[in-house]
């Protein structure tokens, strides 16, 4: 188990590259966006049915008050759940609901889903899996939690590669959290640290059936191709589904990718039935107003301001709709509109970084510092990942310098005593405005992972609402005042400095974090 098996994964498959379709931005229409319809559903809703958290604490309570109060559903998709006091708090509370569900009259209604990815939910002794068994034994008509298994781990690969390091070959990354018709997009995790120090990003939609109905579906479709976690701590498959990494994954893949794209186009279907319907019901009650006056006012619904796009990235089973999306956007960001862009990660892909150094549109990309990253100070090989990412982030901005861009495009970092940084997504103001109408908010960390590797939601929010427009701007202020621009004397501090081994190992396994 020497650090040598970190480049085991070299090993691994290539992963076939599709090539995408172009696709270019709608000149007209209620909003410049709307092209992105073609691709994923669109779900118009009011803008006060949207919330943006800022805290890890206002996160983890949020999450225990929307448990307690759920009475249909409670669906839950992570990259793992942790094993501290804050998460058996939090499995407390999922029993109390289901046992209050249970002595209700009748048969019980709330069907509580968890998703996790396989290897990270099973590290250690005590893991996600022995923390969810109780719940399973107490609650087994009720309860369903999925273990999601990359295919690409398999044969002689999953063998050789130890506990840990077998994570970097492909997770289940998507991060939602819904309750009935409540649901929380995040980049956030399950764990101890995403509740108390750990910053991420946070996005509560209220009162949103269909969106809940979406996500609840695109869970339980992975699920459905997901190792099921049994009373005995033992996982199995469901009957008549090809195995992830003991049957043959061609076949694996092709069913995957089959359950998840249903889910995709028949949400888009019943939203273009809706948006139709919506819209002849509008000039009806148009027509209505014109006849009969302002009374016919008070019974129409009021026409949404908001767009929510769901951006499912799952390259293993060849779905790459947020990849697709995302360099649209940056493609097609005209010039003087500014984008931020933040990750946890910086690490981005070559066709993002070619994209941000060949367009038009100012940058501020916002990135962990060293100190702040969550690889700092960890033991043996993982404790020089923060090492990597400032090599990483010196070769870009060395670019930016040698293509003279430092003035268009500018790094900065986050800096926070005692704090972790984990934020993800980006704000897009458009030229002239000095407030976003569209942000990107999920799981997805703009890398070669995020785009190749991982399994990866995030929604595209685009808002004509001032109201709303403001809390995403005072959103983006509050983490960009806790950092500082990156400049050629950054790197030449001592805490900067990269030894030879990590600069001669880091292209060689920097699409494996």
């Amino acid at each position: 188990r020497s650090s040598w098996l970190l480049l085991a994964p070299l090993f691994t498959p290539p992963v076939p590259v599709i090539t995408a379709p172009p696709c270019s931005l709608c000149p007209e229409g209620a909003h410049r966006f709307q092209w992105i319809r073609n691709l994923v559903p669109e779900f118009g809703i009011s803008s006060s049915h949207v919330k943006v958290l800022s805290s890890p604490a206002e996160f983890y309570e949020l999450l225990k008050v929307q448990i307690k109060a759920a009475k249909q559903r409670v669906v839950m998709a992570s990259l793992y759940l942790g094993t501290g006091l804050l998460e058996q708090e939090l499995v407390y509370c999922l029993e109390e609901t289901l046992e209050k569900s249970l002595q209700a009259k009748g048969s019980p209604d709330l069907r509580v889903s968890i998703l996790l990815d396989y290897t990270r939910g099973s590290r250690g002794r005590k893991n996600s899996r022995t923390m969810l068994v109780p719940l399973l034994q107490r609650f087994p008509e009720q309860v369903r939690v999925s273990l999601f298994h990359t295919p690409n781990l398999r044969g002689l690969l999953r063998l050789l590669i130890p506990e840990r390091f077998n994570e970097t070959i492909g997770l289940q990354h998507i991060k939602v959290y819904l309750f009935d018709d409540n649901v929380i997009l995040s980049g956030a995790n399950l764990s101890d640290l995403y509740f108390t120090n750990r910053q991420d990003r946070y996005v509560l939609l209220r009162d949103s059936p269909e969106i809940a109905d979406f996500f609840t579906e695109l869970v339980d479709a992975i699920g459905d191709v997901s190792l099921q976690l049994q009373q005995d701590d033992t996982v199995q498959m469901m009957e008549g589904m090809v195995h992830p990494y003991q049957g043959d994954k061609v076949a694996y893949c092709e069913i995957a990718n089959r359950r998840v794209m249903e889910v995709i186009n028949s949400a888009r279907t019943r939203q273009e039935l809706l948006h139709a319907k919506t819209f002849h019901s509008s000039q009806a009650g148009s027509s209505l107003l014109s006849q009969q006056g302002s009374q016919a006012s008070g019974s129409l619904k009021a026409e949404p301001d908001t767009w929510i796009y769901p951006l499912i990235q799952m390259k293993p089973f060849g779905i790459q709709i947020d990849e697709m999306v995302t360099e649209t956007l940056l493609t097609e960001a005209e010039r003087d509109a500014r984008i931020f862009l933040t990750t946890g990660y910086f690490n981005l892909t070559q066709a993002y970084m070619d994209l941000i150094l060949g367009t038009r549109a100012e940058y501020r990309i916002l990135l962990a510092s060293p100190e702040v990253n969550g690889f700092f100070g960890a033991k043996g090989v993982a404790g020089a990942i923060p090492a990597a990412y400032v090599y990483i982030e010196h070769q870009f901005y060395s670019e930016v310098c040698c293509l003279q861009q430092q003035e268009r495009v500018q790094l900065q970092e986050y800096s926070r005593a005692g704090w972790t940084f984990h934020a993800k997504g980006l704000w897009l103001y458009l030229a002239g405005s000095d407030l976003p109408c569209l942000t990107l908010i999920g799981s997805p960390n703009f890398g070669y992972r995020s785009v190749h590797r991982d399994l990866e939601a995030q929604v595209a929010i685009v808002t004509e609402n001032k109201a709303l427009q403001q809390q995403l701007h005072q959103e983006q202020e509050q983490l960009y005042l806790c950092s500082g621009v990156v400049s050629t004397s950054t790197f030449e501090q001592p805490s900067r400095y990269v030894k030879l081994w990590v600069k001669l190992v880091t292209p060689l396994i920097k699409n494996f974090f």
